[in-house]
């Protein structure tokens, strides 16, 4: 008799590996949308953060049952707690992510945070949970930082950009360590859990935590049609369905190779923008992004043992 895989699990490596490109390719659409809500309307990322989280409770909701047949919640105040502290964090990714599109354009938002997360999680995991820093993630660290200078000092030939680029990298970096931090405590829950839940909640609590907040800074509601289409694809399509299909991939997806498949996010986001937006880094721009890849690439990499 041949066992078959549950409904939710990719029968194969490569299927979970084409799982996360989906997912990333998603996940690249994310600065062009809101790069778009930002011409069409005076918002902010307050409001953007929130309707994103807000949109994607509902479709999480009905996949957390279709798939797991239940909605599970904490069940220990210490759970709780990891919870409210994921909600946080995915609350605050939302607003510096946003805020720093508005600084600096898709493309170098885009590159510093996603590249800087991974780094950030060793160096947390090394002060928290007292794991070494090896010469590798050493040079990657390294290589990501002079990729930051680079990308900070090349403004994009994009007269639509015209904010602060120290204060956009600076929220885009703020952006990677709140990302950090969800990776860090869903992987904590995730012994005890379905992937599905603590996202569910943690992102539920992170559109409550961000509701007063937007409502004090002022949550904008005047939007055109394609503007409200614009937000629920935020939330539904790169938020629910991408978080969904990433989950699903890294069943029968090494962490390592996911996370090379993920860099399909930030290439999603450039041609986007490239051809969008018209947004260039220059040579010295698309130097700095090959380096913090390079590092990204580097800290993912593992050497085969020698025979």
């Amino acid at each position: 008799m041949v066992a078959h895989a549950p409904p939710d699990t990719p029968s194969s490596p490569a299927l979970g590996v084409v799982l996360i490109i989906i997912a990333a390719v998603l996940w690249g659409t994310v600065g062009i949308a809101t790069r778009a809500l930002y011409e069409l309307t005076a918002t902010n990322a307050l409001s953007i953060g929130f309707f994103r989280l807000a949109f994607s409770v509902p479709a999480l909701l009905v996949a957390c049952r279709l798939i797991t047949g239940h909605i599970r919640f904490a069940t220990t105040r210490y759970d709780l707690a990891m919870m409210l502290g994921l909600g946080g964090a995915m609350a605050a990714y939302q607003v510096f992510y946003f805020a720093a599109i508005a600084q600096v354009g898709v493309t170098i938002a885009v590159l510093i945070n996603l590249c800087s997360a991974p780094l950030i999680v060793a160096l947390l995991s090394a002060l928290l949970l007292g794991e070494r820093l090896t010469v590798r993630v050493g040079m990657a660290m390294l290589l990501a930082m002079v990729g930051a200078v680079l990308l900070v000092n090349a403004r994009p030939s994009d007269s639509t950009v015209s904010g602060s680029l120290l204060l956009g990298a600076g929220l885009a970096l703020a952006a990677g360590f709140s990302y950090s931090v969800v990776t860090l405590f869903s992987r904590a829950l995730a012994p005890r859990y379905h992937p599905l839940q603590p996202i569910l909640v943690g992102f539920a609590l992170g559109a409550i935590t961000l509701l007063p907040f937007a409502l004090a800074g002022g949550l904008v509601l005047s939007y055109p049609p394609v503007g409200w289409l614009l937000l629920l694809h935020l939330g539904v399509i790169p938020t629910a369905l991408g978080y969904m299909l990433f989950l699903g991939g890294l069943r029968s997806t090494p962490a390592t190779v996911a996370s090379i498949a993920t860099l399909f996010e930030p290439l999603t986001s450039a041609v986007l923008a490239w051809l969008l937006f018209d947004e260039r880094l220059g040579w010295i721009g698309a130097a700095g992004g090959l380096l913090l890849i390079g590092a990204m690439l580097l800290l993912t990499w593992t050497p085969r043992p020698r025979p």
